[in-house]
């Protein structure tokens, strides 16, 4: 036998056994894969998210499975009509929730603006103020019916349903407008703000006004006045407070904003009144 043959590897030969892999050396391939962790958070094209360890450098994978590269924020005028720019504000808990809204019943603290200052959210002012529009139509109607009980009428009583255009028009625009107002105000006095704090701190200041109109059904006037009376001057407190301890570390200003703040949640509290609760 002549030695003209080259060594076969062993590896390849039908029943061979392979060579021991260094346990450590496995271990750190097993960390360096990508692995999907269950439960996937996607469960888009019938996959669950799942993509191979080859398509995590592809961008076009990654937007297919629905990943990070799936809808970016842009910046500029066409931010404003990107859902990913509004991501971050939604960005909530329900525990936050909660102590943010109870924190509108303690004004005194005067350190609602503080408190947001790193996390703002509109998850908190949409869900109250939508809960008002509804609370609003629905019991401003029910009033409207107990009222009616009441006296002697010759006509039928029939639901207003305009008490819902109203109401959507009257809230929205106030959630809209008043934080807008705002920033111009402390834009104009040089105090540097942020819109999205703005419409945090004027949403929740609304949610007095949501137990409020459970004690408005009742037909009495004076116990309507009183609740109503109460709610916008706890909603103004609440407003002007927080503006007020923001404003004094910067400028000596803080008078007309505080004032505008009184005026204008008081006049939100005789608009629900009049045109809901009569």
């Amino acid at each position: 036998m002549s030695g003209g043959y080259s060594s076969l590897p062993t590896s390849h030969l039908l029943g061979s056994v392979p060579a021991a892999v260094d346990a450590d050396h496995k271990a750190l391939q097993f960390e360096e894969a990508n692995l999907e962790i269950f439960p996937p958070s996607n469960t888009q094209g019938g996959t669950w998210g799942y993509h191979s360890p080859n398509d995590i450098d592809d961008p076009y994978a990654r937007l297919g499975a629905g990943g990070e590269g799936s809808e970016q924020a842009q910046g500029g005028w066409k931010g404003f009509f990107s859902i990913a720019s509004y991501r971050p504000y939604f960005n909530i808990d329900t525990y936050d929730v909660v102590e943010r809204t109870m924190a509108t019943l303690y004004a005194q603290r005067g350190d609602f603006l503080e408190k947001i200052q790193h996390n703002p959210d509109l998850y908190g002012p949409a869900w109250i103020s939508t809960t008002l529009v509804f609370m609003v139509t629905a019991l401003g109607n029910y009033a409207s019916y107990l009222s009616y009980g009441q006296g002697k009428h010759t006509k039928d009583w029939y639901y207003d349903i305009n008490y819902v255009s109203w109401a959507a028009f009257v809230i929205y625009g106030y959630i809209c407008l008043v934080p807008l107002g705002y920033y111009f105000l402390l834009k104009y006095l040089s105090i540097p703000t942020s819109f999205v704090q703005l419409c945090c701190l004027c949403g929740y200041s609304l949610f007095i006004f949501i137990p409020s109109s459970l004690l408005l059904i009742f037909p009495t006037e004076f116990l309507r006045w009183t609740v109503i009376i109460l709610a916008g001057i706890a909603s103004s407190w609440f407003l002007a407070f927080n503006l007020r301890s923001y404003i004094m570390t910067m400028s000596d200003k803080w008078a007309t904003v505080v004032a505008s703040a009184f005026a204008i949640q008081l006049c939100l509290a005789l608009t629900i009144k009049f045109c809901f609760f009569v």
